[in-house]
């Protein structure tokens, strides 16, 4: 069984920057498309970016140029740095992890996720 655990999660005022980790145990990280996806209160879950097995990144226009995803499969963890934060920001944000070659915008297709880690970007 794969699980993924998320930290570094915390309150920002917006155009501050935080570091996101997500640590896979139980499988071969390097497997897996990790996805990071968001959801604000009253609203549904939506993706942020993802990084593939080759490391090639997509994101969010919304993100976009703010948001960098990395990954180092030797720790099984994957990174969402995120900076030139603003009040829309504030989510739980939560990892992903889809055991497969292609890659996917959509929540439902990705195996494993993490508990979620809290993002607040108040003044």
């Amino acid at each position: 069984q794969v699980q993924l655990v998320e930290s570094g999660g915390g309150m920002v005022q917006p155009g501050g920057s935080l570091r996101l980790s997500c640590t896979a145990s139980g499988s071969t990280f390097s497997r897996f498309v990790m996805g990071w996806f968001r959801q604000a209160p009253g609203k549904e879950r939506e993706f942020v970016g993802l990084i593939s097995r080759a490391e090639n990144t997509y994101y969010h226009d919304s993100v976009k140029g703010r948001f960098t995803i990395s990954r180092d499969n030797g720790k099984s963890t994957a990174y969402l740095s995120m900076n030139s934060l603003k009040l829309e920001d504030t989510a739980v944000y939560y990892c992903a992890a889809r055991n497969d070659v292609s890659i996917s915008r959509e929540a439902a297709l990705y195996d494993y996720w993490g508990q979620g880690t809290q993002v607040t970007v108040s003044s």
